[in-house]
């Protein structure tokens, strides 16, 4: 009898903590978001009235955000990180920060939202894109006397010495891409010396990749480097913004989603990736006035959307400045040389 009372008892106990184990917790989702603030609380509210599941929801930096998957890689308190950059999206994915999943609808999506997929092994997948550039502000250039700079090397103009602010690349998705496009534009060496004299004219270096879009579109500076869509984002506001698609050329994110390794709610993430996926759900972003281009076919691109089909984008290689060991040698170098 005792050892049956034992038995009993055993299995009560472990039933209790089996059933409590936060990795069988129903109808709970954690978020890390990479996009604007509003875009991500839309997303997490829309989900959450959709499906019952309760969202908890963190928007974060790039830096932040890498840096908290791979610090959680044994015990993540994220189940699926969306949106932001694709570069650290790949960079978890070479380093099996997050796991394989093909969505049902893949065949509706662009080529190049799937060629992330592809690069990744199904790791992450792209769920928007949008193109670098520069913007100033017309009206303070008008009030200097400043000539519109029309290409790259126009902004290590000596004049415009304390007018521009960038982002950091080592905390920025948005600056990293800069950097990565710099570089493939001309080559490394070069991509440095025209940042060195690009920094020259750097007042500040802000943490987020929007902040100098939104200070230029404040008149706390005349020229930021930033994407097209936070830009058309300030102008549609009635911000005195003048966006340029560099002449040489520019390179361009696509924001990604990915599924984290050990995720306690692994099938609400998936359901996560799904909802992100649909057309009627990509359409939301532009209630937001985020105006990046959707990744599914069947999407409506906002009117606003910078139209890729007319910028001057290079052929960015995700996979070579997607990969650890190129970002810690850009990075690395930059921090040395640039930012001193």
């Amino acid at each position: 009898m005792k050892i049956i009372l034992l038995t009993v008892f055993a299995l009560i106990v472990s039933t209790i903590l089996f059933s409590s184990h936060p990795s069988r917790a129903a109808g709970k989702l954690n978020v890390i978001c990479g996009a604007e603030i509003d875009w991500c609380q839309l997303m997490a509210d829309a989900f959450q009235k959709e499906t019952g599941i309760d969202v908890s929801m963190v928007r974060k930096g790039t830096d932040e955000k890498l840096a908290q998957v791979r610090a959680e890689s044994f015990d993540s308190q994220i189940d699926v990180w969306w949106g932001g950059t694709g570069d650290p999206h790949l960079q978890a994915a070479y380093e099996g920060l997050t796991l394989p999943y093909k969505p049902s609808n893949i065949d509706d999506l662009l080529g190049w939202a799937t060629r992330m997929s592809s690069i990744s092994g199904n790791r992450t997948i792209g769920i928007y894109a949008g193109a670098l550039g520069f913007a100033y502000n017309t009206e303070l250039l008008k009030e200097k006397g400043l000539t519109p700079p029309k290409c790259w090397k126009d902004l290590a103009d000596p004049s415009y010495k304390g007018e521009l602010q960038v982002p950091n690349p080592n905390s920025s998705g948005t600056a990293y891409t800069e950097l990565a496009t710099l570089v493939q534009l001309f080559g490394e060496d070069e991509a440095f010396r025209l940042l060195a004299a690009i920094g020259k004219n750097v007042s500040h270096y802000t943490k987020s990749g929007s902040e100098p879009t939104k200070a230029a579109a404040r008149g706390e500076t005349t020229l930021a480097i930033g994407f097209q869509h936070d830009m058309v984002k300030q102008a549609e506001q009635g911000f005195p913004l003048k966006i340029v698609s560099p002449c040489e050329g520019t390179g361009y994110e696509i924001g990604a989603v990915s599924i984290i390794k050990n995720a306690r709610n692994l099938e609400n993430a998936k359901k996560w990736v799904e909802f992100s996926l649909r057309p009627d759900v990509q359409g939301l972003a532009a209630t937001v006035k985020s105006f990046q281009v959707p990744s599914n076919s069947k999407s409506t691109v906002p009117k606003e959307a910078p139209d890729l089909t007319s910028i001057k984008l290079i052929d960015y290689d995700f996979k070579t400045f997607g990969s650890p060991e190129m970002r810690k040698q850009l990075l690395t170098r930059w921090s040395a040389e640039i930012k001193k």
